[in-house]
Protein backbone atom coordinates (compact mmCIF):
# COMPACT_ATOMS: atom_id res chain seq x y z
CA UNK A 1 0.00 0.00 0.00
CA UNK A 2 1.36 3.42 -0.93
CA UNK A 3 1.33 6.41 1.39
CA UNK A 4 -1.34 8.08 -0.74
CA UNK A 5 -3.56 4.99 -0.46
CA UNK A 6 -3.04 4.82 3.31
CA UNK A 7 -3.80 8.51 3.62
CA UNK A 8 -6.97 8.12 1.54
CA UNK A 9 -8.14 5.17 3.67
CA UNK A 10 -7.53 7.06 6.90
CA UNK A 11 -9.31 10.10 5.54
CA UNK A 12 -12.31 7.94 4.52
CA UNK A 13 -12.43 6.45 8.03
CA UNK A 14 -12.35 9.90 9.60
CA UNK A 15 -15.22 11.06 7.36
CA UNK A 16 -17.11 7.88 8.25
CA UNK A 17 -16.56 8.48 11.98
CA UNK A 18 -17.73 12.09 11.62
CA UNK A 19 -20.86 10.97 9.79
CA UNK A 20 -21.68 8.29 12.38
CA UNK A 21 -21.01 10.49 15.40
CA UNK A 22 -23.69 12.35 17.31
CA UNK A 23 -21.78 15.61 16.99
CA UNK A 24 -23.64 18.60 15.63
CA UNK A 25 -21.26 20.00 12.99
CA UNK A 26 -23.81 22.13 11.14
CA UNK A 27 -22.20 25.30 12.50
CA UNK A 28 -19.00 24.53 10.58
CA UNK A 29 -18.74 25.43 6.92
CA UNK A 30 -17.58 22.82 4.41
CA UNK A 31 -14.02 24.24 4.09
CA UNK A 32 -13.47 24.27 7.85
CA UNK A 33 -14.73 20.71 8.18
CA UNK A 34 -12.49 19.54 5.31
CA UNK A 35 -9.50 21.30 6.92
CA UNK A 36 -10.29 19.58 10.21
CA UNK A 37 -10.46 16.14 8.56
CA UNK A 38 -7.18 16.83 6.72
CA UNK A 39 -5.54 17.81 10.01
CA UNK A 40 -6.79 14.67 11.77
CA UNK A 41 -5.60 12.53 8.83
CA UNK A 42 -2.13 14.10 8.87
CA UNK A 43 -1.88 13.64 12.64
CA UNK A 44 -2.91 9.99 12.34
CA UNK A 45 -0.28 9.38 9.64
CA UNK A 46 2.46 10.97 11.74
CA UNK A 47 1.40 8.95 14.79
CA UNK A 48 1.45 5.71 12.78
CA UNK A 49 4.91 6.58 11.49
CA UNK A 50 6.22 7.29 14.99
CA UNK A 51 4.84 3.93 16.18
CA UNK A 52 6.59 2.16 13.30
CA UNK A 53 9.86 3.89 14.15
CA UNK A 54 12.63 1.57 15.25
CA UNK A 55 14.96 2.61 18.09
CA UNK A 56 18.27 4.15 16.92
CA UNK A 57 16.81 4.75 13.45
CA UNK A 58 15.02 8.07 13.22
CA UNK A 59 13.30 9.67 10.24
CA UNK A 60 15.14 12.95 10.73
CA UNK A 61 18.77 13.62 11.43
CA UNK A 62 20.08 11.25 14.07
CA UNK A 63 21.91 12.45 17.14
CA UNK A 64 24.51 9.79 17.68
CA UNK A 65 26.53 9.16 20.84
CA UNK A 66 30.28 9.68 20.69
CA UNK A 67 30.86 5.91 20.71
CA UNK A 68 28.28 5.20 18.01
CA UNK A 69 29.31 7.71 15.34
CA UNK A 70 30.81 5.01 13.13
CA UNK A 71 29.26 2.03 11.42
CA UNK A 72 30.67 -1.50 11.32
CA UNK A 73 33.12 -0.50 8.53
CA UNK A 74 34.55 2.49 10.41
CA UNK A 75 32.70 5.04 8.31
CA UNK A 76 31.22 8.10 9.97
CA UNK A 77 27.41 8.02 9.91
CA UNK A 78 26.06 11.38 8.77
CA UNK A 79 22.36 10.51 8.56
CA UNK A 80 20.05 7.52 8.95
CA UNK A 81 16.39 7.33 8.08
CA UNK A 82 13.57 5.42 6.49
CA UNK A 83 10.60 6.29 4.31
CA UNK A 84 7.43 7.37 6.08
CA UNK A 85 5.35 4.31 7.07
CA UNK A 86 7.93 1.83 5.77
CA UNK A 87 9.23 -1.20 7.61
CA UNK A 88 11.37 -2.56 4.79
CA UNK A 89 13.61 0.30 3.60
CA UNK A 90 16.42 1.93 5.59
CA UNK A 91 18.74 4.63 4.32
CA UNK A 92 22.19 5.43 5.70
CA UNK A 93 24.54 8.17 4.53
CA UNK A 94 28.15 7.84 5.67
CA UNK A 95 31.18 9.93 4.82
CA UNK A 96 32.00 7.41 2.05
CA UNK A 97 28.72 6.09 0.60
CA UNK A 98 24.95 5.92 0.52
CA UNK A 99 23.59 2.60 1.76
CA UNK A 100 20.06 1.40 1.07
CA UNK A 101 18.88 -1.69 2.89
CA UNK A 102 15.59 -3.29 1.94
CA UNK A 103 13.70 -6.29 3.21
CA UNK A 104 11.92 -7.37 6.35
CA UNK A 105 13.12 -10.94 6.81
CA UNK A 106 15.67 -11.21 4.01
CA UNK A 107 17.88 -8.21 3.36
CA UNK A 108 19.14 -6.65 0.13
CA UNK A 109 21.81 -3.94 0.16
CA UNK A 110 22.60 -1.25 -2.41
CA UNK A 111 25.62 1.01 -2.09
CA UNK A 112 26.62 4.09 -4.04
CA UNK A 113 30.02 5.64 -3.37
CA UNK A 114 29.73 9.38 -2.75
CA UNK A 115 32.58 10.07 -5.12
CA UNK A 116 30.47 8.62 -7.97
CA UNK A 117 27.50 10.93 -7.32
CA UNK A 118 26.94 13.40 -10.15
CA UNK A 119 23.76 15.19 -9.14
CA UNK A 120 21.30 15.36 -6.25
CA UNK A 121 17.77 16.78 -6.44
CA UNK A 122 14.85 16.82 -4.04
CA UNK A 123 11.15 17.30 -4.73
CA UNK A 124 7.88 17.50 -2.82
CA UNK A 125 4.28 17.43 -3.91
CA UNK A 126 1.75 19.58 -2.05
CA UNK A 127 0.62 16.61 0.06
CA UNK A 128 4.21 15.70 0.85
CA UNK A 129 4.89 19.28 1.94
CA UNK A 130 2.01 19.01 4.43
CA UNK A 131 3.56 15.83 5.84
CA UNK A 132 7.11 17.29 5.66
CA UNK A 133 8.33 14.43 3.49
CA UNK A 134 9.79 14.31 0.00
CA UNK A 135 11.90 12.40 -2.50
CA UNK A 136 15.62 12.78 -3.07
CA UNK A 137 16.91 11.73 -6.50
CA UNK A 138 20.58 10.80 -6.78
CA UNK A 139 22.26 10.39 -10.17
CA UNK A 140 25.64 8.68 -10.24
CA UNK A 141 28.30 7.10 -12.42
CA UNK A 142 27.60 3.77 -10.73
CA UNK A 143 26.79 1.33 -13.58
CA UNK A 144 24.51 -0.86 -11.46
CA UNK A 145 22.55 2.06 -9.96
CA UNK A 146 22.72 5.14 -12.21
CA UNK A 147 19.70 6.69 -10.48
CA UNK A 148 18.48 6.09 -6.95
CA UNK A 149 15.44 7.70 -5.36
CA UNK A 150 15.16 7.97 -1.58
CA UNK A 151 11.38 8.08 -1.27
CA UNK A 152 9.27 9.74 1.44
CA UNK A 153 12.23 11.03 3.43
CA UNK A 154 11.39 13.17 6.45
CA UNK A 155 12.79 16.75 6.10
CA UNK A 156 14.14 16.25 2.56
CA UNK A 157 15.83 19.66 2.36
CA UNK A 158 17.94 18.85 5.43
CA UNK A 159 18.89 15.43 4.05
CA UNK A 160 19.66 17.03 0.68
CA UNK A 161 22.10 19.42 2.36
CA UNK A 162 23.74 16.60 4.30
CA UNK A 163 24.20 14.64 1.07
CA UNK A 164 25.47 17.64 -0.88
CA UNK A 165 28.09 18.47 1.73
CA UNK A 166 29.10 14.80 2.05
CA UNK A 167 29.65 14.56 -1.72
CA UNK A 168 31.73 17.73 -1.76
CA UNK A 169 33.80 16.53 1.23
CA UNK A 170 34.36 13.11 -0.40
CA UNK A 171 35.55 14.76 -3.62
CA UNK A 172 37.90 17.01 -1.67
CA UNK A 173 39.21 14.12 0.45
CA UNK A 174 39.97 12.00 -2.64
CA UNK A 175 41.38 14.95 -4.64
CA UNK A 176 38.66 14.50 -7.22
CA UNK A 177 37.80 17.42 -9.44
CA UNK A 178 34.88 17.65 -11.80
CA UNK A 179 35.28 19.39 -15.13
CA UNK A 180 32.39 20.22 -17.41
CA UNK A 181 32.81 20.26 -21.16
CA UNK A 182 31.54 23.20 -23.16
Amino acid sequence: MTIQEAQARIKARVWQAVAQSDLDLTALDKNTLESFVDLVTESAMLEIDSELDIPNLKTSQVTIDEDEDEDEFGEEILWQGRPLLSLVFYYTVTNERIKITSGLLGKAHENVELIRVQDIDHSQTFGERLLKIGDITIRSHDPSHPEIVLRNVQNPSDVYEILRRAVLDARKRHNFSYREEM
